[in-house]
C-alpha cells in the first residue's frame, strides 16, 4: 500500500497521507509518495482542484523521528531530505490548481507547514497544530519563515516558532490561517463541497489568481533556500540527534 493515494472525482482529485499507523508522519517514501501523486494531479486535464487530507487519526505529525539516523546517516542523505520537503511546498503553492486542506488531528511541524501551503483550508474542530521544531533542534521548512511573518506580524510568528505553542482549531482561525472549522466527520464532506464549487468557476481565471497571488510571494522561494540550508545545519548538528533520542527515551 503506497504512503499516498490518489483519487479522482469528476474535476477534483483527492490526495490522502496513508501512514495512519505513524500518524502519517513524515519519512522519505512518504515524500516521495507525495510528490508523484501531487505532480499527477496538477498535470491530469480533468482535474481542477486538489483537496489534500490525511487517513486515520491524525493529518500529520510531522517528522517521523524514527527515521532520523537513517536521513542524518550522510551529507548526501540528509540534503536529500531536506530537498524532499521543501519540492512538496513547491508543489502545493507554484502548481496551477488551487489546492483545499481537508486537516483534523494533528498537524504538527512540517504537517502544519502543509496547512500554511494549502490555499484554502477546511479543519476539523479536533485540530491542534504546532510547532515542535526549536524545541527538537530541527528547522522550519515550508516557506513558512516567510509566510507566517506576513500573515502575522514578526513577533507573533516568533513566539509561535519558537515556543512552539499549541494551538487549536478556533485559534488558528481566529489567526486568519484557516477559513472554517467544522466537526470532524463533517470535515472531508466540506472540504469536498468546497473543492467542487471551486471548481465551478472559471480554470483559466482561478489559474491566474493563484500565478497572482503567488507572484506576491515574491520572496518565497529565498526563504525555501534559506531553509534549506538551515535545515541542513540542524540535521548535521548533535545537538539535534541527543534532543531527538532523548525525547525517544521519554516516549511510551
Amino acid at each position: 500500500m503506497p504512503d499516498v493515494l490518489l483519487q479522482t472525482q469528476g474535476p477534483v482529485s483527492l490526495v490522502t497521507l496513508n501512514r495512519p499507523h505513524r500518524l502519517n508522519a513524515i519519512g522519505g517514501t512518504l515524500l516521495a509518495d507525495l510528490h508523484d501523486a501531487l505532480q499527477r494531479a496538477q498535470r491530469d486535464p480533468d482535474t481542477r482542484v486538489i483537496v489534500f487530507t490525511g487517513a486515520g487519526r491524525a493529518f500529520c505529525a510531522g517528522d517521523d523521528l524514527k527515521e532520523f539516523d537513517q536521513q542524518a546517516q550522510s551529507p548526501e542523505s540528509m540534503a536529500r531530505m531536506c530537498d524532499d520537503i521543501q519540492v512538496i511546498t513547491r508543489d502545493l503553492l507554484f502548481g496551477p490548481k488551487l489546492v483545499v486542506g481537508a486537516v483534523h488531528g494533528y498537524a504538527v511541524g512540517g504537517g502544519l507547514e502543509w496547512v500554511l501551503n494549502c490555499d484554502l483550508v477546511v479543519a476539523a474542530d479536533d485540530l491542534v497544530g504546532f510547532f515542535p521544531e526549536m524545541q527538537l533542534g530541527h528547522f522550519v521548512t515550508g516557506g513558512v519563515t516567510h509566510l507566517l511573518p506576513q500573515a502575522l506580524g514578526h513577533q507573533r510568528a516568533m513566539e509561535l516558532l519558537v515556543l512552539g505553542e499549541r494551538l487549536d482549531a478556533q485559534r488558528l482561525q481566529t489567526l486568519g490561517l484557516i477559513n472554517r472549522v467544522v466537526p470532524r466527520d463533517h470535515m472531508l464532506p466540506t472540504a469536498l463541497a468546497l473543492a467542487h464549487q471551486v471548481a465551478e468557476r472559471s480554470p483559466l481565471a482561478t489559474r491566474l489568481l493563484k500565478k497572482a497571488l503567488v507572484r506576491d510571494l515574491s520572496a518565497l522561494p529565498a526563504a525555501l533556500e534559506g531553509e534549506r540550508r538551515a535545515a541542513l545545519a540542524c540535521f548535521a548538528d548533535p545537538e539535534t540527534a541527543r534532543r531527538i533520542h532523548s525525547l525517544g527515551e521519554q516516549t511510551p
